[in-house]
């Protein structure tokens, strides 16, 4: 993800200010079945990256941060951040060695307790120990059960407290003690605790502690709830606002974060697979900070099933933001994309399908997309490597549909390409003013994939409402033009509130809250388009060019109902009495009761959500009175509205005279 800022002129007219008047404009929407034509199927989906602790300290439940003590490097002693000591130098020395069992990750902490239970040196009350505040604070919940992983070894016997407290360890939300001989711990041993919170804070620590002298050794030391989206691992209420949009597609694991600044801490997969014990982790040098890779290869995958929609990997075709391979040297990492592309799809007897299977999942996962690289298009050795890779995906896996870097949205591509990745990252005027950017493209040839798309800089804030109507503008251009753009997401998706890398993004997060920008909300409008069928849908007014409209037709999996959705974007700061006009449907075929209207819209147009006020700007849905073929509709200045008109049984055609109108 890099900030690609259009340098087309200011389009001034979008901001004109006009008379304190109501403005007039009339929409014409043809609904005959001449008119309609299907939406791309895959239209709208998501673009999850690793940045902002989208991932470690987000979307993955793990609470512990650090867990391996692999962050500090692998050289001792070294850094053990966020971990801290309980206790003073009297009573407790901490230091890391390259000890572990695990040879991946040879870095273990090593606690040499001074104080004991009795004697000289007596131990204070709640013993001593280390802590972890996780990512930013760990979000415990009363009568919800943790489990504790950890692997220990000792020279001696042991009784160690595993507790989760508040951020100061003076209040104890759940508690438990690992007792056992020094035969038991004296190799490394695998310890699970459940733990059921007997109280909520959000900011909660896990601590470690002991009052009995000698050296113990802590290795992998995970916390997660037992109460995951699909038990699969995943934040619920998270992923839960993921499932609202409907996606079709999920783009993984980047961006920016699959080439890296350097290719030695690039993403590569085959390092995030397996046992989480035994992953290694990489520092990401692009956002700067370190990754457990608990959330991993498998882990999209089957995030990619849990949400019933389609996979999209990127992978490093060789190439980082400052090294990449030369053409000549890269058929290693084209054998890499092909085991991964095996490791998803291969049997469960097949050397990478295997792997699957001891994961748990023997069925191949329906993987049907790869890109190759991320903003690599202007590299030296690009088109190179990419035919390299290209050439190898297609003779094993002809299916495969395969992304292109490079924009062939304004001339054909000079190489073959199934699908050309376009990222737009813009001002709101010149956002605005791209819904007809496809307008031209060639029909012919590869289909656009706008993977990454949102309004930056100082129109954006922080989320703003003014952001969120000139990608709806935007968005209903691609609805429009969804003949070639074949997939759309917005860019990033999400950011932790305690880490923003990048502004704005789709979803807030912390330990315990989230909310949705206006971008969200925008998106909800669309999540019926992929698969609807789009209606040619007129504007005609001699004074507002602030107006951008479509009309779709979908099917609700609810109520099995079928509706007309006509969207309007007002981008101007008037309000404007829209009279709209349905051609096409005869007579009484827009139900009585049943239709709805709903509104995104605030006092101001850089108003936004947060923590303290999550739904200042978020959709209202109304019932639509006077719903019919004709009707006047009040659009209000700086607005999205979206009316679902619903449909008599009798336009559903059938037998050879069908028309389909449902979305999916």
């Amino acid at each position: 993800m890099k900030a690609v800022v259009l340098l087309c002129c200011c389009c001034c007219f979008l901001f004109q200010c006009f008379a304190d008047t109501n403005q007039t404009a009339e929409l014409l929407v043809d609904a005959s079945q001449s008119s309609g034509r299907l939406i791309s199927p895959t239209l709208f989906g998501i673009f999850f990256e690793e940045i902002n602790h989208a991932g470690a300290g987000g979307l993955w439940a793990e609470l512990v941060s650090n867990r391996g003590f692999e962050a500090g490097g692998p050289n001792t002693p070294s850094n053990i951040d966020p971990w801290s000591i309980i206790g003073n130098e009297s009573s407790l020395l901490v230091s890391t060695d390259r000890s572990s069992c695990f040879e991946r990750n040879k870095v273990a902490l090593q606690m040499e307790v001074l104080c004991d239970s009795q004697g000289a040196n007596i131990c204070p009350p709640g013993g001593v120990g280390i802590y972890n505040p996780g990512f930013w604070g760990m979000n415990v919940e009363k009568g919800k059960t943790y489990s504790v992983i950890l692997y220990v070894r000792s020279s001696g016997a042991i009784n160690v407290s595993v507790s989760l407290t508040s951020s100061n360890g003076l209040q104890t939300l759940a508690a438990d003690n690992i007792i056992a001989s020094v035969s038991e711990v004296s190799n490394w041993t695998k310890f699970k605790v459940l733990l059921e919170a007997k109280g909520t804070n959000p900011s909660s620590r896990l601590q470690l502690t002991t009052t009995t002298k000698g050296l113990i050794w802590f290795d992998q030391v995970s916390v997660m709830p037992l109460d995951t989206y699909k038990g699969h691992g995943f934040r619920k209420d998270l992923v839960d606002m993921l499932a609202d949009l409907k996606p079709q597609f999920i783009r993984f694991p980047g961006g920016c974060f699959v080439e890296g600044e350097w290719l030695r801490n690039a993403f590569r997969w085959k390092e995030t697979i397996g046992p989480w014990e035994e992953r290694p982790g990489h520092f990401g040098d692009v956002w700067m900070y370190w990754t457990d890779d608990g959330l991993g290869y498998f882990e999209f995958l089957q995030l990619a099933e849990d949400l019933g929609t389609r996979p999209i990997w990127v992978f490093n075709n060789g190439i980082s933001h400052n090294d990449q391979v030369d053409t000549s040297n890269v058929l290693p990492f084209v054998q890499e994309a092909l085991d991964g592309i095996e490791f998803a799809r291969g049997d469960s007897d097949s050397t990478w399908g295997s792997l699957r299977a001891a994961m748990g999942h023997p069925e191949p996962f329906d993987l049907r997309y790869v890109a190759v690289g991320n903003e690599d298009c202007g590299k030296k050795n690009y088109r190179g490597n990419y035919l390299k890779f290209y050439s190898a995906i297609k003779r094993a896996y002809p299916d495969i549909q395969i992304i292109s870097n490079c924009d062939g949205s304004s001339q054909p591509l000079d190489h073959p390409a199934d699908l050309y990745d376009f990222h737009v990252y813009t001002s709101a005027s010149n956002m605005f003013s791209m819904a007809h950017r496809f307008d031209r493209a060639p029909r012919k040839g590869p289909k656009a994939f706008v993977s990454e798309y949102a309004v930056t800089g100082k129109d954006a804030g922080a989320g703003s409402l003014l952001a969120a109507l000139a990608e709806a503008g935007f968005l209903i251009g691609l609805e429009k033009n969804s003949d070639v753009v074949e997939m759309a997401s917005y860019a990033p998706l999400f950011v932790n509130a305690n880490n923003k890398r990048w502004n704005p993004d789709a979803i807030v997060f912390n330990s315990s809250q989230l909310y949705g920008t206006p971008s969200y909300w925008v998106q909800c409008f669309f999540s019926e388009s992929s698969g609807a069928t789009i209606f040619n849908a007129t504007l005609q007014t001699n004074s507002s060019t602030s107006l951008l409209a479509s009309a779709i037709s979908w099917k609700s999996a609810e109520d099995q109902n079928t509706y007309l959705r006509i969207k309007i974007v007002n981008f101007g700061s008037n309000i404007v009495n829209l009279r709209i006009r349905v051609d096409g449907l005869g007579p009484n075929f827009v139900g009585l009761s049943g239709s709805n209207k709903t509104v995104l819209t605030s006092k101001n147009v850089m108003d936004e959500n947060s923590f303290g006020e999550p739904k200042k700007v978020t959709p209202n849905l109304s019932l639509l009175e006077q719903a019919g073929e004709e009707m006047d509709v009040g659009l209000s200045a700086h607005s999205f509205t979206s009316i679902d008109l619903l449909m008599e049984p009798s336009y559903i055609r059938t037998g050879a005279d069908s028309f389909s109108l449902s979305s999916i």
